[in-house]
């Protein structure tokens, strides 16, 4: 494996701020990796002084300057990665100016220095041509849910208490409202997946969205709508650990929960989700199988997925 460090800062107190004993840079505990160190900071400041920003802003573009040498080490261009930070930093162009130049530093840097060799070669991914849009699974799923709704002809309900990582898909779908959406904030999970199972009864699409100790407290109530056979679809959004755990942390430890974790003989279709951009297709099919087969449906996701992004092919009208 390899490892790229910015040599300057493992100084003796940056070593002993980070809870080190001794600096692993010298102590031989990365023997068994490729470690290259660079003085990333220094030579980042150094790519920025006549860009016009302050040095605390030119060090701050150190991690474009990584990227440009991770560009150069994968035989990538940085073209695309430019004209990016040329959009994103659009109204200050001072802050671009000193990125792009940090990105071409270190691109640069790798290619005088040649630090790896051979390089590696790694293709573009291979898009179908459409219309793309960069989006979260949080997001993907929202918008899965809506055009399942829409194209069952069923109103959408969410009754959701709010929870680490699982927030965002209420925040997502309470702005949805032009498109028959109902949110619904309970003061508890129970109250929340109870809400969602009344919707379900009085024909909508039931949805209810959690973490892994939020699905501990549903079970009875899904219990409850596998026994009344209703459309209902609960989202875990997977956190790390036992009990409270870690809500900012991933882990995908929920799958046996998910499938055996209630009382009597109450089975349902459990579904996960691959990738942010697979959320959307993966919503619509929980959607579709609650709705055809009248029973729960659980669809797993997680942290990673919740706030990681990736393009997505915006489907066709």
């Amino acid at each position: 494996a390899i490892i790229i460090v910015n040599g300057d800062t493992f100084d003796e107190r940056s070593v002993v701020k980070a809870g080190y004993k001794s600096n692993p840079l010298k102590d031989g505990s990365l023997d068994a990796f490729s470690v290259t160190s660079v003085p990333m900071t220094r030579l980042t400041t150094e790519a920025c002084r006549e860009a016009g920003v302050k040095p605390r802003d030119a060090e701050r573009s150190k991690n474009f300057f990584a990227l440009g040498l991770v560009l150069w080490i994968f035989s990538r261009s940085i073209d695309t990665t430019a004209k990016w930070i040329e959009d994103h930093f659009a109204t200050r162009p001072t802050i671009a100016e000193a990125n792009r130049r940090a990105l071409r530093a270190g691109y640069d840097f790798g290619e005088t220095n040649e630090i790896y060799a051979p390089r590696f070669d790694v293709a573009p991914a291979p898009y179908p041509p459409g219309e793309y849009t960069n989006i979260t699974g949080s997001a993907a799923l929202s918008w899965g849910f809506i055009a399942a709704a829409r194209r069952a002809g069923l109103p959408l309900f969410l009754g959701s208490y709010p929870i680490t990582p699982a927030s965002d898909i209420l925040h997502e779908l309470a702005n949805r409202k032009e498109f028959g959406v109902t949110t619904f904030q309970a003061e508890d999970e129970i109250a929340a997946i109870g809400a969602a199972l009344g919707a379900a009864y009085g024909g909508a699409i039931g949805l209810t969205t959690t973490s892994g100790p939020g699905l501990d407290l549903k079970s009875e109530t899904i219990g409850l709508a596998i026994s009344l056979e209703l459309p209902l679809v609960i989202v875990d959004v997977q956190r790390a650990g036992p009990s409270t755990g870690m809500p900012t942390k991933v882990e995908q430890a929920d799958l046996s929960h998910a499938l055996y974790g209630r009382h009597g003989e109450a089975p349902l279709p459990v579904i996960a989700a691959l990738t942010p951009a697979d959320c959307f297709s993966a919503a619509i099919d929980a959607v579709r199988i609650a709705v055809t087969y009248r029973t729960p449906v659980v669809l797993l996701s997680d942290a990673a997925l919740a706030n990681g992004t990736e393009p997505w092919r915006i489907p066709d009208p």
